[in-house]
């Protein structure tokens, strides 16, 4: 699947919606009711348009689900990824620099990914990206550890109890206050690196939090 972006400009005659507007209602009707609720028509009647805008910006209703994974795959996945890779001096600020995500839900929206594996449950297509983005997070993560001299084993489940912890914070549906997190972020790193953040480390991580 190839995401395309989105066009700012409605449709010819149509002064209403743009693309943006059919998959940006679609992604909420995703996380909200479920796959089962994305539909043309009901869809059409919330953004008050006929069933002829759609079929302007989209082949079919597959067409725009196949859009909704791009869009998941173009922004939880891809923001895993980018920031296992960024250079880092150390373990410490690499595995800060994953936290970015789970900080920020500009970055990472934990209610989509877990919309798009509920409706994994229900297409093999789907389970099998799902299969793939988790191996791309991971395998990202554990060279990020292999990258500051962890042997492959050491990396392969370091990057796994990162990655699954956060995963399962996610499911459970914790209610923890960020700063409840923060303050345990020195222990979270000694924890996922074997390493002792220094204050400089952990100020850094705050003043990000502080900047969201």
């Amino acid at each position: 699947m190839t995401m395309i972006a989105p066009q700012d400009e409605p449709a010819s005659g149509n002064t209403k919606v743009t693309r943006r507007d059919w998959i940006g209602l679609a992604l909420q009707t995703l996380i909200s009711d479920g796959v089962a609720s994305v539909r043309v028509l009901p869809l059409g009647q919330k953004l008050g348009v006929s069933r002829s805008s759609f079929y302007w910006y989209f082949e079919s209703r597959q067409d725009l689900l196949d859009q909704l994974l791009a869009h998941w795959r173009d922004t939880n996945t891809r923001a895993i990824v980018e920031r296992a890779q960024r250079p880092a001096e150390s373990i410490i600020m690499g595995v800060m620099n994953v936290f970015e995500c789970w900080a920020d839900e500009r970055l990472f929206d934990p209610r989509l990914d877990f919309a798009i594996r509920e409706w994994a449950r229900r297409s093999d297509d789907v389970r099998r990206a799902i299969d793939l983005a988790d191996n791309d997070r991971l395998g990202a993560i554990r060279d990020m550890y292999r990258r500051h001299g962890y042997g492959e084993e050491d990396a392969f489940i370091r990057a796994r109890v990162l990655y699954y912890m956060q995963i399962g914070y996610y499911v459970l549906d914790l209610k923890e206050p960020v700063e409840a997190r923060v303050s345990h972020l020195a222990a979270y790193l000694r924890s996922f690196t074997g390493q002792e953040p220094s204050d400089a480390d952990v100020a850094h991580f705050v003043r990000f939090i502080a900047a969201r």
